[in-house]
């Protein structure tokens, strides 16, 4: 069985990250692109004063040595968003809409209500580029400000996109609070017409149990951070993304094939390491992948 890995650290890692040179963030996507990996989150089109660690995105674009074995995509947060990502050559485009009301005015002072009422318009901009739209729905298992979020609210969301149009949908563990037991309530209660992909942060140690729950209810699509790059501004003291070489050492071990180099992985995240200036916390980055063995 095959699992697709989306590497997101160039852009989810590093928007949490003091701000990083444009040269350091091409030749981060530049190593990304030669492990094997299939898909990279590239840059997100954002106002700089937003977040002013994506405000080279087209500076960075335009320098990337493009792999055509890589499917490449952008964050946006709107119709102005998403004609740049336009602009820029992507087809492939997510945008991000929380479960929960309180956060979703924390990120983008709208209701969830507010920001679902612009998704039609947001899709068929994209799809008249030739761009696919892929909804990422933050908070889906838990949310720093409402706690718990009924499954049901996340499935209503789900079924509202795909009634829009939306290609894809993917559901964030903004904060880090999923479990295995709320990965299952809320996978159970959605549907599946559209491609589904899971984004889960490692804040409380639950990434990687969250992927197998995940896996074995038939989702084969993951996003994950080399190095376990990032945080949230909402989780003070916060892991990022569950680290992409922890999550590829442990499917391989499984017997899950991936098409990624985990060495040539490693190889990365210690660059990673090296360009943000910090030990990053994944075990595979410090220790090494299990079957290295001492000299």
């Amino acid at each position: 069985m095959r699992v697709s890995i989306r590497e997101v650290g160039p852009r989810d890692g590093l928007q949490n990250e003091d701000p990083v040179p444009t040269a350091a963030k091409v030749e981060l996507i530049d190593a990304l692109s030669g492990t094997g990996v299939g898909r990279i989150e590239a840059v997100s089109f954002v106002h700089p004063k937003a977040i002013p660690q994506m405000a080279d995105a087209d500076e960075v674009w335009a320098k990337v040595t493009r792999n055509p074995a890589v499917r490449y995509s952008a964050l946006v947060p709107n119709v102005r968003g998403a004609q740049r990502a336009i602009a820029a050559g992507f087809t492939e485009v997510e945008v991000v809409i929380s479960a929960s009301d309180t956060h979703n005015r924390r990120n983008i002072n709208r209701s969830t209500d507010e920001s679902l009422a612009e998704l039609p318009e947001l899709i068929e901009t994209l799809h008249a580029g030739d761009a696919t739209a892929e909804l990422i729905i933050a908070t889906s298992f838990g949310c720093p400000y409402e706690g718990d979020i009924d499954p049901a609210r996340v499935a209503s969301i789900v079924d509202k996109a795909v009634g829009m149009g939306v290609d894809r949908v993917a559901f964030g563990d903004t904060t880090g609070m999923a479990t295995p037991r709320r990965v299952r309530d809320v996978l159970d209660r959605v549907t599946r017409e559209k491609p589904l992909l899971c984004h889960f942060h490692n804040t409380r140690g639950t990434g990687l149990a969250n992927i197998l729950t995940a896996v074995d209810l038939g989702v084969t699509e993951f996003d994950a951070s080399v190095g376990g790059l990032g945080g949230c501004p909402y989780a003070p003291g916060a892991t990022g993304n569950v680290a992409t070489e922890e999550v590829v050492h442990m499917l391989h071990d499984m017997g899950y094939e991936t098409g990624i180099d985990l060495d040539r992985l490693v190889e990365v995240a210690e660059l990673a390491q090296r360009i943000v200036g910090r030990e990053l916390p994944s075990g595979v980055l410090r220790a090494g992948p299990r079957y290295r063995t001492i000299a």
